[in-house]
């Protein structure tokens, strides 16, 4: 990586601070907001503001904004590495950066019993709907199957949700995102990453209808459980389809055609499941090509739902690479 010699001067520049030097270190551990960098720190929220603009301007630090909120974290850009070289010079055992890891362990465990609160005032309703179909472990299973055990670069999930998708997938992936228009529910995602440990994944609000993210991005789109929530589920798969790169992947979980129509009424389903035909129809318009389709009954009964999986790849791929036998199951 080489960076232009103004762009790595002012880098340095911005980084060469103490407090800004201690909010890099928090960033590469953990997204966070000025109040809780206010918490950690012991500063006043002016103070940390300046110091987050300017290490922004320098292009070491992303701001995300979300609600109500910004939350901050390391840039994607190659300044990162910058920043990443210049902490990882610190003696981990410094009394401030021990201190600042002390009340960082604060501040996430706070984050996870909001989280818990939220979640659990959900939780029956999950249950039930839950209660309707098959398995969530053999519906994850059915994911791995299905994407294989070849690492892959990039995953973007739209409506993460809890961030499962973004656990469940995690040894596979360097980098992912994940996206939802709900602030509690990304309050959520955030505590169960960092409960797993996962420092390679983040996740953001925004709009499924109109992804804030460059075209071609991303190897892995996945939509677990979310279409049947949408006015206009083809947009979002067309939304999906550009920022796919070239011979990337979508897949879409959700329910098939079924008939009960307190999930509409209840739990603001505007759709009750999908056909195979119109999810093809929807995956082609695009310039996607449907490799599968694969069905998970939970058994006969007028109240079972059946889950289903649809996996497309991005034809924009030389014929000589295209894998053989591409076919609906």
């Amino acid at each position: 990586m080489t960076l232009p010699l103004d762009t790595l001067i002012g880098a340095l520049k911005a980084a060469g601070e103490r407090t800004r030097l201690r909010i890099l270190a928090l960033l590469d551990d953990a997204e966070l907001t000025v109040k809780d960098l206010t918490a950690i720190l012991g500063q006043s929220q002016p103070r940390i503001s300046r110091h987050l603009k300017l290490l922004a301007e320098a292009g070491l630090v992303d701001r995300h904004p979300e609600g109500a909120w910004v939350f901050y974290r390391l840039s994607e850009n190659p300044a990162r590495s910058i920043a990443r070289d210049l902490t990882s010079f610190a003696d981990a055992a410094d009394p401030a950066l021990t201190r600042d890891r002390e009340r960082l362990a604060q501040v996430k465990r706070e984050h996870a019993d909001l989280a818990r609160r939220y979640f659990a005032e959900s939780a029956a309703a999950w249950d039930t709907i839950r209660a309707l179909h098959v398995s969530e472990a053999s519906v994850e299973a059915a994911i791995l199957d299905a994407l294989g055990g070849r690492r892959f670069d990039s995953l973007l999930d739209l409506g993460t949700g809890t961030g499962r998708v973004l656990e469940l997938l995690a040894p596979l992936y360097n980098r992912a995102v994940g996206v939802d228009a709900s602030t509690d529910m990304l309050s959520v995602a955030r505590a169960n990453l960092d409960r797993a440990g996962i420092a390679n994944a983040q996740v953001r609000l925004g709009d499924i209808y109109n992804l804030p993210l460059p075209r071609d991005s991303f190897s892995l789109v996945t939509i677990h459980q979310v279409l049947h929530y949408l006015d206009d589920p083809e947009r979002a798969i067309a939304e999906a389809a550009r920022v796919l790169r070239p011979g990337g992947r979508l897949l879409v979980v959700d329910f098939a055609p079924h008939a009960l129509e307190f999930l509409r009424e209840r739990d603001a389903h505007r759709r009750l499941g999908f056909g195979h035909e119109p999810m093809r129809q929807w995956i082609e318009a695009p310039g996607l090509a449907l490799d599968k389709a694969i069905d998970l009954s939970a058994g006969r009964g007028p109240e079972k739902l059946t889950v289903t999986l649809w996996l497309a790849h991005d034809r924009r791929i030389l014929m000589a690479d295209k894998p053989a036998g591409r076919e609906v199951a």
